[in-house]
């Protein structure tokens, strides 16, 4: 490919990442309450019972995408990345406005299952960056995809924030903007809808045609990317430590909102603030600090498994704090502790890339990934689950944060099972490249 249209092609997908968070992160302040208002025929509920449906929204939207991802990803390989990447945004932009006007309850779950499927291009994305950069730039390709997701990730929640606030008084040119709960989902769907005419002007195909594949129905069974790991037992030690951490995780995603609405009387601005706020410190975190942390530690391996450990602590003491603070500015207090817990990310892939051979990475990480959207299934089900016993009218006991003490059992749990896999096994030198270092918000 002719150097113009390669960057041409990673330009467009830095700006589909940028713009895909930015328009998931719009909703993450307003999504549980446009769920709350709907209920009971529109009427509107309570957030004890908002929490449930908002818990399986987020997982069927989740469960699409994981049953999708590998579909798209093979029908890639068989008609080119252009066709299907812009088929996708033109999807979720027609579904981000089909949210925006959504009339009851079960339209909103049949948009985020769509959106789910059209939603699901991260593959395509990657494959994208593989199709047009050489092995010794594709690290830096693959980190920029990292800083994008940073960017989106605090603009989104942030700009949704603003977006439905009832009303911000503009300084100097004293005029008050009012808004909506429905505004943050028209805004990612004109975003969508601006990256997908972009797109068709500017994106070339970056998958010759001598090179494509058959598509098969094997190739797209999302099942099947667990195949291989089992002959590495600590990557499996490994991956089973990740997927209860990252069901912990999810959990706190899918309660984020509906918990410190109830507890500490946060508005979708205050929301936003917050989630912004974790994303800038993420990004310290994962994009300097990490590297500087984890090798102080101790040189190679050693350093590597004292950070899983080291990070893996942060986060249960910071689960227990979101749990049991009792005002809201303790909550950003025990962000910046939470962010710090981010050196465990990279130090698990560091560990989990010298015990792989080179010519099984991608297949090993497919495997990871695809635990990783099995936990984004059923994490927010459990924790939703736990939040509305908790904070019903007539809660067991008085225990708001109890979801958040779920999570800090299981990230208990999954540090146990880490620090258990990594005395147990030796790392066997692989191969791989460096890993590349993203790690998720909180």
């Amino acid at each position: 490919m002719l150097p113009a249209r390669r960057t041409a092609s990673v330009r467009f997908i830095f700006f589909t990442v940028v713009l895909d968070v930015l328009g998931f992160g719009l909703l993450i302040p307003v999504a549980p309450a446009l769920v709350q208002g709907l209920l009971n025929g529109g009427a509107g509920g309570t957030e004890a019972q908002a929490a449930p449906y908002f818990g399986l929204l987020t997982a069927t939207f989740a469960g699409m995408a994981f049953v999708f991802a590998p579909v798209m990803g093979a029908l890639s390989d068989r008609f080119g990345r252009r066709p299907v990447l812009l088929c996708a945004l033109f999807g979720s932009a027609v579904d981000y406005f089909a949210m925006a006007v959504s009339p009851t309850l079960w339209f909103l779950f049949l948009t985020r299952a769509i959106n789910g499927i059209s939603g699901s291009t991260i593959s395509v994305c990657n494959a994208s960056i593989a199709d047009v950069t050489t092995p010794d730039k594709r690290a830096a390709a693959f980190g920029m995809l990292g800083a994008a997701f940073g960017l989106g990730f605090v603009l989104g929640p942030l700009m949704g924030g603003v977006l439905a606030a009832p009303s911000i008084e503009v300084p100097l040119i004293g005029w008050t903007y009012h808004g909506d709960i429905r505004y943050p989902f028209f805004a990612a769907g004109a975003l969508t809808m601006v990256n997908w005419a972009y797109g068709m002007f500017v994106l070339p195909e970056s998958l010759p045609r001598e090179k494509r594949a058959r598509f098969s129905l094997g190739r797209a069974n999302p099942i099947r990317v667990f195949a291989g790991v089992g002959k590495y037992p600590l990557v499996a030690g490994l991956a089973a430590a990740l997927f209860l951490m990252n069901l912990a995780q999810f959990g706190l995603h899918a309660t984020w909102v509906l918990y410190t609405g109830h507890r500490y009387g946060w508005s979708p601005l205050g929301v936003g603030l917050s989630l912004a706020f974790v994303g800038v410190s993420a990004a310290i975190v994962q994009g300097g600090l990490a590297r500087k942390i984890i090798p102080a530690l101790g040189a190679g391996v050693v350093g590597e498994k004292r950070a899983v450990l080291l990070g893996g602590g942060i986060g249960v003491l910071a689960y227990i704090g979101y749990g049991l603070a009792t005002e809201g500015w303790m909550i950003f207090a025990i962000i910046t502790l939470a962010s710090v817990g981010g050196v465990a990310q990279p130090a698990f892939q560091a560990l989990i890339t010298r015990a792989v051979r080179g010519d099984e990475q991608g297949s090993i990480q497919g495997a990871i990934t695809g635990a990783n959207s099995i936990a984004q299934i059923g994490g927010p089900l459990i924790a939703a689950s736990v939040l509305a016993v908790f904070i019903a009218e007539h809660p067991p006991f008085d225990l708001p944060g109890a979801s958040f003490l779920v999570a800090a059992v299981l990230a208990a749990m999954g540090l146990a099972v880490a620090a258990w896999a990594m005395k147990r096994f030796s790392v066997v030198p692989g191969e791989g490249a460096e890993p590349l270092v993203v790690g998720e918000p909180m």
